[in-house]
């Protein structure tokens, strides 16, 4: 029974599209069994993976080194004698802990200059491997080995019974059917459809008799107050009431979603939820929310996508151009379809 040890991502979004090497390993080595290395907030979505054994924490904030930290995870984790260690981020200070918990094969690319740190170093071919998904699933297979398809997609489990107590216990009715609006994306302003556009469809959307739930992290609080204000109906503003794993199950309960190229865009895609997904300085073509239920909307200007946390040229058409009439449009062709098909 082989144990593999990998070290996951600190970004939400990245952590979901992780559960497809989850899934893949667990195709292949169906005996093999998973722990993560996570920091707290993803390790939240981790545990709504059914392939994942345990979670171990990494309590430290994006960007801090701390190499004593690191230290002391390293030697605690000696004792459970892991058989492999996979790093998918890339930096230096990633790969420190599997080798100071001296696991015999460490794999992942070749990033930061991490010679000895990792013993099956790879180097990234990104035109053979333009997904993210691709880049994850190759490091839990050889490298020659080609990858199968089709590719396995992200699936949350979420408890129903949970998101209807949660939704009563902060004032929703889980009886109405509801939309949630994600406005945030902790990339950047680059990445947020303006907060004009979504009070606009908030309100369009309320008049339809949709209970509307605005979501994200604590630091969306505000940008979605601005929204509930602006909209001048009523939303339920859900910014950093909940921690993420009760989000999935709220987002799970909701007729819809619509997002921003965000963590919480990936969340709905792995739970399946019909979603309208807006993108501006991102691209599909490396992180597509990983679901046949989604409508992308992008204008595709030739500015974009640029990439970049703010807009350069300053004026954010590939977000402003996109009306809440054109969202509001797609989403509802998309509802109607799906209850045609029923």
């Amino acid at each position: 029974m082989k144990k593999i040890l990998i070290v996951a991502p600190a970004w939400v979004g990245d952590m979901v599209m992780a559960q497809t090497l989850f899934k893949n390993i667990k195709g292949h080595q169906p005996q093999a069994v998973l722990d993560l290395l996570a920091p707290p907030w993803t390790a939240e979505i981790a545990q709504k993976m059914p392939e994942v054994n345990a979670i171990h924490i990494l309590p430290l904030a994006h960007g801090i080194f701390g190499l004593k930290k690191r230290w002391q995870i390293g030697r605690a984790l000696r004792h459970q004698q892991y058989d492999e260690a996979i790093v998918l981020p890339n930096s230096w200070k990633s790969a420190l802990i599997p080798w100071f918990a001296g696991i015999p094969v460490r794999s992942g690319f070749q990033g930061e200059m991490r010679f000895g740190l990792l013993n099956d170093r790879r180097r990234l071919d990104k035109q053979a491997l333009p997904l993210m998904i691709e880049r994850f699933m190759i490091l839990g297979q050889a490298s020659d080995q080609p990858l199968s398809k089709p590719y396995p997609r992200p699936r949350l489990s979420a408890s129903p019974e949970a998101a209807q107590s949660l939704m009563q216990e902060l004032g929703l009715d889980p009886q109405v059917p509801s939309i949630a609006l994600c406005p945030g994306a902790e990339y950047g302003p680059a990445k947020r459809w303006p907060s004009e556009h979504y009070a606009s469809l908030a309100q369009l959307l309320r008049n339809q008799g949709y209970q509307i739930c605005l979501m994200g992290s604590k630091k969306d609080e505000a940008i979605a107050n601005e929204i509930k204000a602006r909209s001048g109906v009523e939303c339920h503003n859900l910014c950093g009431r909940t921690g993420l794993n009760q989000a999935v199950d709220i987002l799970a309960a909701m007729t819809a979603v619509v997002s921003n190229d965000s963590g919480l865009m990936h969340i709905a895609a792995a739970l399946d939820k019909p979603m309208v997904a807006i993108y501006g300085s991102s691209s599909t073509a490396f992180t597509p929310p990983l679901s046949d239920r989604v409508k992308i909307l992008n204008l595709a200007l030739p500015c974009s996508p640029c990439f970049q946390r703010e807009c350069p040229l300053e004026h954010l058409n590939c977000l402003k151009q996109i009306s809440p009439i054109s969202v509001l449009t797609a989403l509802q062709t998309m509802l109607k379809e799906e209850s045609r098909l029923r």
